[in-house]
């Protein structure tokens, strides 16, 4: 099936493996937890048909208004809103539970290409970095506010950065007469500390030094990994018996807390016991997807009781 991205620049990641694992049919309700441009929606909307529902979430409202016109000849409900609130987004619309949910963790490219955005240091503008851009501190409140250490920590969590301490030390000492409010200033701050290795002839490009640290920032800033946590921890009452899950996640903290979740074998059954990666066709004609892992499960119908209780 050919579905258009309607002018949006973001390719979808593993279209056709989230429709395998998810297995939409007529009739069901499904969520879609990040609709960004609506490649995966879209699909997902076109199996369910007209007797199906697609609930489509997002933080960027100015995404969904995009994305709508595109979704019109289904039924589709989109709601602006964090995926860790989707107990209270069944409940407004009257819906007891589910029957799949995808969540595509990594960022819509169309975020990623505007430079105001703050997301990338491929290109200068603001340290903003908020997925809702209404709502929040930004990346530049974030480093602005942090002490030395918090700063250290935060790299080193979020970004598994080995050279915390040095970055952190240095954007401290920095700040100090100069505030650090574009994108280009904290990359080259941070290319400083790590230069880049020399490369041998034949190997492939090392990833830029600033990439962890963005990263880093990035999930802090949004507060992604405690609203993954809520959403895991709520899922399974937000899903039918029989009904399936299936996550994109595209880094190691991510992609472990949903192997963990799905790891309960009294909730799910693993439809994936390793992750699912994308095609050397699919990174060639989309590099972006070259880290994204797919993980599904089933929602099983028995719960095993505690014995203990």
């Amino acid at each position: 099936m050919t579905v258009s991205n309607s002018g949006f620049h973001h390719v979808s990641v593993m279209p056709a493996e989230v429709l395998h694992y998810l297995a939409p049919a007529p009739g069901e309700v499904i969520v879609d937890a990040t609709v960004g441009a609506g490649g995966h929606a879209r699909r997902i909307a076109a199996q369910l048909g007209s007797t199906g529902r697609l609930i489509g979430l997002d933080q960027d409202a100015g995404l969904l208004d995009r994305v709508r016109p595109t979704l019109a000849e289904w039924p589709v409900t989109l709601v602006h809103a964090n995926f860790s609130e989707l107990p209270l987004v069944l409940e407004q619309l009257g819906i007891d539970r589910v029957d799949g949910l995808v969540a595509d963790l990594g960022v819509c490219s169309d975020q990623l290409d505007e430079a105001e955005r703050g997301f990338r240091f491929s290109q200068d503008g603001p340290l903003d970095m908020r997925m809702n851009p209404q709502q929040g501190e930004t990346a530049a409140d974030l480093l602005a506010r942090l002490n030395e250490r918090e700063l250290a920590d935060l790299f080193y969590e979020y970004g598994e950065e080995r050279a915390s301490r040095r970055i952190a030390r240095r954007i401290v000492q920095v700040r100090r007469t100069e505030p650090l409010r574009t994108t280009k200033q904290l990359a080259e701050l941070v290319r400083q500390c790590l230069p880049r290795p020399r490369r041998r002839p034949g190997e492939k490009p090392s990833i830029d030094p600033a990439t962890r640290v963005f990263q880093a920032l990035r999930i802090a800033v949004n507060d992604e990994l405690r609203h993954l946590d809520r959403l895991l921890a709520w899922l399974p009452d937000q899903i039918r018996p029989d009904g399936r899950a299936v996550f994109i996640s595209f880094h190691s903290l991510e992609d472990r807390r949903v192997k963990t979740a799905f790891r309960q074998r009294d909730i799910w059954q693993e439809l994936t016991r390793k992750p699912i990666t994308p095609s050397e066709e699919e990174v060639a004609n989309n590099p972006r997807a070259r880290s994204a892992k797919l993980r599904a499960a089933r929602r099983l119908r028995v719960v095993a009781t505690n014995p203990g209780r």
